[in-house]
């Protein structure tokens, strides 16, 4: 019984403090509400009795049963007599409104579209897809299955009880720099080969935040935003948000190509320039050391900004991951954009900036329209697990893991796509350029493949007349899912190319 289903996971999802000022029984009829509410236990779930509870928490059994009658009261569950306590879903009780009409049925419904008109923007548009199909390929996610759920617990645990968080969330903020401020400056001087002070750096809630805020006060109406022929479609919407006219550049296999620009454009006629420090989105082709000199000398030639964008930074597979161009002598003509922990879970991942002085001064003003109260929790923890190394510990072990799946995708893309498909294994990163040849119709392919439950997002295909190309990423998917998904994209290529066939004959 101990290991029973429902028990199995109540032990994965309860973790309580005896030393916290709140009782026990609260803080576990709390979890397991949740756990309900987020539909880990469904509705008429047996839950184990008050013994079997108390010794799989190891608590007494009055305490299992105060858990209980906790629940209960807040109409969770059902205490049935000689049967047992059963999961409820607790329906709204708040009384309708009533409303003397003819058409009284209007009362209880709410209206579909607005009475008044209002700005609306195509470029902010959804890229989100749905599909019931079981696997699936993203753009190059981590696996969040990696992330060790007890410890986080602990680590966040931790970081509540601080008594100083209370003072911070009732206080203005003081105006020297704060501990995780100190710190992440520390971090990024040491890894990335910064000499930044805190004044050099500005924390936000994501890295999308973070180019959102320094396309606000660096882009004006019609200003020239330089991407790659092939660039990422979330940065792009970003820059064209605030105004941005996007011209693209070509890309080879040394990364952007910098003579382009220098033969079709002048000087002050460019805002911006996009690049990414690692490898370049979509292709996963690295900029060479000559072109980000030359890149640098022609920013400070012709007087735009480069906007670097170091996404994959934590996933380095072969040799040193690229110093970023912010680290050199830059005349202050780079932004850096980056992302820490992204070996920690998604809701504990969080973006930064780091650019001269006085853009991070306006971008802090900008951020507080945004995000005034910040997430004081989230930075104590981040802080210790710098100062203790947890951050690095789970980067440099995720990346053993990435790397054999890299191996094990590679070795099946030898098996089954050598002579239909192209690719070079990037040093790093979660994802592979897979590029097509013959061409197939990625729509297409994407179609066959969600019917043997395989999703191809929209996002991830790539196709013109110049290309035919998937950005697969692999990071979520352990080997034998890898080798799945391989086997249904083989199946849904074939399945189109003999459609090609028969359509042209």
């Amino acid at each position: 019984m101990i290991d029973s289903p429902v028990n199995i996971v109540l032990k994965q999802l309860i973790d309580f403090d005896k030393a916290m000022v709140q009782p026990v029984y609260i803080q576990v009829s709390q979890q397991i509400a949740n756990a309900i509410q987020r539909k880990y236990l469904t509705k008429g779930t047996k839950l184990p009795g008050t013994r079997v509870l108390g010794h799989l928490l190891k608590v007494h059994r009055n305490t299992a049963v105060a858990i209980y009658e906790e629940l209960a009261s807040q109409g969770w569950v059902e205490v049935i007599p000689n049967k047992g306590t059963f999961i409820l879903e607790p329906g709204r009780k708040t009384k309708k409104i009533k409303i003397s009409s003819q058409k009284i049925e209007e009362a209880y419904s709410y209206a579909e579209t607005t009475g008044f008109p209002f700005q609306k923007s195509f470029h902010l548009a959804s890229t989100v897809q749905l599909t019931n199909a079981k696997y699936s390929i993203n753009d190059g996610k981590p696996d969040v299955r990696l992330h060790p759920v007890h410890q986080f617990t602990r680590w966040y645990s931790a970081a509540m009880k601080r008594k100083t968080l209370i003072k911070k969330w009732n206080e203005p903020k003081e105006h020297s720099y704060s501990l995780f401020q100190t710190q992440l400056c520390n971090y990024l001087n040491a890894t990335r080969g910064f000499h930044i002070s805190p004044n050099n750096l500005l924390s936000t809630r994501s890295s999308e935040m973070s180019l959102y805020i320094v396309s606000q006060l660096l882009i004006k109406q019609n200003d020239v935003v330089l991407v790659g022929n092939l660039s990422n479609y979330a940065s792009n919407m970003i820059f064209q948000q605030a105004g941005g006219n996007i011209k693209t550049i070509p890309v080879d296999a040394e990364g952007l190509d910098i003579e382009y620009i220098k033969k079709h454009f002048v000087k002050n006629s460019i805002r911006c320039v996009y690049i990414c420090a690692q490898r370049d989105y979509p292709t996963t082709v690295t900029l060479s050391a000559d072109r980000r000199l030359a890149l640098l000398q022609l920013a400070k030639e012709f007087g735009f900004a480069i906007i670097e964008d170091d996404y994959d930074y934590d996933f380095q597979f072969e040799g040193s991951a690229m110093l970023p161009m912010a680290s050199a002598g830059t005349n202050g003509m780079v932004i850096y954009l980056g992302k820490l922990g992204q070996s920690l879970f998604p809701s504990f991942q969080t973006g930064f900036v780091v650019a001269p002085a006085n853009l991070i001064s306006e971008a802090t003003n900008y951020l507080q329209l945004l995000d005034k109260q910040g997430d004081f929790i989230q930075e104590q923890m981040l802080s210790e697990l710098i100062i203790e190394g947890e951050i690095y510990r789970l980067m440099k072990k995720n990346i053993v893991i990435y790397k054999q799946r890299l191996d094990c995708l590679c070795e099946l893309l030898n098996e089954h796509f050598k002579n239909i498909a192209y690719w070079k294994t990037p040093s790093g990163g979660l994802t592979i350029w897979l590029q097509f040849n013959p061409k197939i119709s990625l729509v297409k392919l994407a179609k066959e493949a969600e019917k043997n439950n395989l999703f191809l997002p929209k996002t991830i295909l790539y196709q013109d007349k110049n290309t035919c190309a998937i950005r697969f990423g692999f990071g979520h998917l352990n080997t034998e899912e890898i080798a799945t998904v391989i086997q249904k994209l083989k199946n849904a290529y074939y399945k189109v190319s003999i459609k090609n066939i028969k359509h042209e004959s």
